[in-house]
């Protein structure tokens, strides 16, 4: 089994989850089960399917994981530009978050790409 915390897109995936909580926490009362709980759902699942997929055997599971962390991050990215253009995020707020979705996406892609290129089990 692989240790989660020592991946760099686990340290990211898991920043993004800490800002986007209280981020959310000003969007609209009427958004509360719409965006804002798909924006918190989309970036706890990032860092959700990091942890399981390192805690998965095969390298097969872990590379499932790791590209459904992926489509989280590019769901969230899209999400935080939704939030931004609506104005429920402040400029500083979406550059920050932003940041963290992108760099969470680049890591998690070359994480795929590194493991596709490992020889097969």
């Amino acid at each position: 089994m692989r240790d989660h915390t020592k991946l760099r897109a686990f340290e990211f995936a898991d920043k993004l989850v800490l800002e986007v909580y209280p981020a959310t926490r000003r969007f609209p009362r009427d958004e509360q089960f719409g965006l804002s709980s798909q924006l918190r759902r989309a970036a706890l699942s990032i860092a959700s399917n990091i942890v399981e997929g390192c805690a998965r055997n095969s390298k097969a599971d872990y590379l499932r994981f790791i590209d459904m962390a992926y489509g989280s991050a590019r769901e969230a990215q899209y999400q935080l530009s939704v939030a931004f253009r609506l104005g429920y995020l402040d400029e500083p707020q979406y550059n920050t978050l932003q940041q963290l979705s992108e760099q969470t996406s680049k890591l998690l892609g070359a994480l795929a790409k590194a493991l596709r290129q490992q020889p097969v089990e």
